[in-house]
């Protein structure tokens, strides 16, 4: 088993058959239960199991409940428990749910303790680590807070049954981690591909998170180099409607170009073969060109200098840099995205 802190506050476990959910409180009297519809058993399962009384709130699948209206329905059930600041919110289920449930855990009662269940790859190395907590209002989470779990749990048994393309989407969060900051992870990504053994994957790349982010926890500095890929990859997201990891995958390669153009980054064709070695798309869907832009202005990167993007030097070596929109232009090309649009 595998245990790592963030900030001596935050425990991350990772393990197979996980069942000691909550930490240890003699305040605790309940815990809210947040689940999308797929894992509803097993967090109805885990509240039958814990020792306080605990009640569970089934929430839309994906950024569907990742809103203002699905967090207020939360706080309402909050209201009609009786949820103190000696509580827990559980959040159990993929990205989306953990992103909900901290953003719910940070801002009811002025806070209250999160524990967090991630039952997808992307959830487990990368959503539901290091605090972040938001809701999407315009744009990609730009209305959260950092609130960081008390626990995290990475149950690797569950991870190993998602179906591939679930496990494909997480492991572009995985690759990512390998660029910024493994070579070896990197390196087993490209060996395997899909196969990649999550016992040494999913290790490796919570440790890249947990290690940036026990130096920058609010992302004043050096932590914005974990939104290596989404800069472009949540406009994609937004704007096309899928998937955010094959987003995060298809930002990955705007941003190689980009990184090749303004930094002389060499091994743009290397990351590119590593994400089709995925399976990941490597190309956009059809979609309006001058709406992604506009959602990459929205990035919360951004300040009075312009577009600033998180770009490689070298494998596992990012900087973050202002980047002109002609050069954007470029690297959206590169992908199929044709701005401005003829």
């Amino acid at each position: 088993m595998d245990r790592f802190l963030i900030h001596d506050r935050s425990e991350i476990v990772v393990g197979r058959g996980i069942d000691h959910v909550l930490p240890p409180s003699e305040r605790r009297t309940a815990a809210l239960i947040v689940a999308q519809p797929s894992v509803a058993a097993l967090a109805t399962a885990m509240a039958a199991a814990l020792d306080v009384p605990a009640q569970v709130e089934i929430v839309p699948d994906g950024d569907a409940a990742k809103t203002l209206a699905v967090a207020e329905t939360l706080y309402e059930a909050g209201n009609v428990m009786g949820l103190t600041r000696h509580d827990t919110v559980i959040g159990v289920g993929g990205g989306a749910v953990t992103d909900l449930a901290g953003f719910v855990a940070a801002t009811y009662l002025r806070g209250v303790e999160s524990v967090l269940v991630p039952t997808t790859t992307l959830a487990a190395v990368d959503a539901a680590i290091g605090g972040k907590t938001a809701v999407n209002v315009g744009g990609k989470n730009l209305v959260g807070a950092f609130h960081l779990p008390s626990r995290v749990i990475v149950d690797l048994d569950v991870l190993d049954a998602l179906p591939v393309p679930v496990r494909r989407e997480g492991l572009a969060e995985a690759l990512k981690a390998g660029l910024i900051g493994d070579r070896s992870l990197l390196g087993v990504l490209e060996s395997d591909g899909i196969d990649a053994p999550l016992d040494e994957v999913v290790p490796a790349a919570i440790a890249v998170k947990v290690g940036v982010v026990n130096d920058d926890l609010t992302e004043t500095g050096r932590r914005a180099i974990l939104n290596y890929g989404h800069t472009a990859g949540h406009a994609i997201e937004l704007a096309a409607g899928i998937s955010h990891g094959d987003a995060v995958a298809i930002g990955m390669v705007v941003a190689g170009r980009v990184s090749r153009l303004v930094t002389g980054f060499d091994d743009e064709d290397r990351q590119r073969e590593a994400i089709e070695r995925l399976g990941l798309p490597v190309a956009a869907p059809d979609c309006d060109p001058t709406e992604i832009v506009r959602l990459v202005h929205l990035d919360k990167k951004r300040d009075r200098s312009g577009l600033r993007m998180v770009l490689l030097q070298k494998i596992a070596r990012p900087v973050v840099e202002t980047v002109a929109e002609p050069v954007l232009a470029q690297g959206l090309d590169v992908v199929g995205v044709e701005y401005p649009p003829r």
